[in-house]
């Protein structure tokens, strides 16, 4: 299901190189032929999920790429029958009964999001679709990964990693030379100077600040308005400007446990 590979290039302006091979035009090319938007479905009901819909919603404003057809869920939390006029699906019969539609997870913690993805990925045939906003300006070598999102008003200036299942929220800021790694969740205004390295599953807080090249450990998570002056180490939670850590966990600890609900 899942790819490895990243976006190889997405920029205001220009057509988006997919890992598969194909690049996507949506809309009338050149020549005046009418391209089909590609089917989509948003995991997720909630507040994260409405606002994926609103971001495809708004790249399709710019150029049409996009058909969702619904939100989907755990068949144990079904029980909306729409949202914002869309279908309520169970996640896995419909997701095997429609091999070729895309997906985005759109669940905003970052370890609900690494554990949904792990349980998609061996049990449904789906690809997942990485989604850029129109007015998020990203320069030149900047990378993103399958399945994330790069919300509205985003600044990503230039060669920039970003990995798999990350979600770039509104108005962040990303500096030269940084990585974000897979599940990564930068919230609103959340600054990424140049040279720092956001580890997997990170989840940086409203208007948080990683300094310049500081490094994140995996699974670390910055509280709102906290600065990063330093390294720090994984699976920690810090806060206060300068960051001070208030939480330690053990490794693992995001894992999903069995007979966990997804």
């Amino acid at each position: 299901m899942e790819c490895g590979a990243l976006e190889s290039k997405w920029r205001l302006g220009c057509s988006c190189h997919l890992a598969d091979g194909e690049d996507r035009f949506a809309g009338k090319g050149e020549e005046g032929l009418l391209l089909v938007s590609r089917p989509l479905a948003i995991f997720g009901a909630g507040g994260q999920a409405r606002e994926a819909l609103q971001l495809v919603r708004d790249i399709n404003g710019a150029s049409p790429a996009w058909d969702v057809l619904g939100f989907l869920v755990d068949e144990g939390y079904l029980g909306q029958g729409t949202v914002h006029g869309l279908p309520v699906h169970g996640a896995l019969p419909w997701l095997s009964a429609h091999p070729e539609v895309s997906l985005v997870v759109a669940v905003g913690s970052s370890s609900a999001r690494y554990g949904i993805v792990e349980r998609l990925s061996s049990r449904a045939p789906n690809s997942f679709a990485t989604l850029v906003h129109p007015s998020a300006w990203l320069g030149d070598g900047v990378e993103i990964g399958h399945g994330s999102l790069v919300c509205a008003g985003a600044l990503l200036t230039t060669d920039i990693r970003v990995g798999r299942h990350v979600h770039v929220n509104l108005a962040c800021t990303v500096g030269h030379d940084a990585e974000i790694r897979d599940y990564a969740t930068l919230n609103q205004r959340v600054s990424v100077a140049g040279n720092a390295r956001v580890g997997t599953g990170c989840e940086l807080g409203t208007a948080s600040c990683a300094l310049p090249g500081v490094e994140l450990g995996d699974w670390t998570i910055l509280g709102a308005g906290t600065v990063a002056t330093e390294d720090l180490p994984a699976n920690v939670t810090a806060v206060g400007a300068p960051a001070r850590i208030v939480k330690n966990r053990p490794p693992g600890w995001h894992s999903p446990h069995p007979g966990e609900p997804w």
